[in-house]
């Protein structure tokens, strides 16, 4: 499996309009090797908010694979030279190999 985190830092009161951004339908939602996409917030603190955007695919060959779609190649050409809002204070990217999965009481009843 490998995840990707997107974490965007906004000012205080603007995570609603990343997490809605990032929770509506999107042409990523098709992909193949596609296993979720989890929106999640926290306050940083009074002044800023962070949205963390974690997607989960089958293989690192997947998630290639969707950075050079068409759909995903026009989204950034669409976006080229525009500004991010004024409320993105900043973004950072990881990407992870996962190594280890533990599985707790809790997903064995489902």
């Amino acid at each position: 499996m490998f995840i990707q985190v997107r974490r965007i830092t906004v000012k205080a009161g603007n995570a609603d309009q990343v997490v809605a951004r990032f929770s509506k339908e999107s042409p990523i939602d098709g992909m193949e090797g596609l296993i979720d996409k989890t929106v999640m917030t926290t306050k940083i603190s009074r002044e800023e908010e962070e949205v963390a955007v974690m997607i989960r695919w089958r293989s690192r060959d997947d998630w290639k694979n969707w950075e050079k779609s068409d759909a995903h190649l026009q989204g950034h050409r669409e976006k080229k030279g525009q500004e991010p809002p004024e409320y993105v204070i900043s973004t950072k990217v990881n990407m992870y190999e996962v190594q280890s999965i533990t599985q707790g009481k809790a997903s064995r009843s489902v």
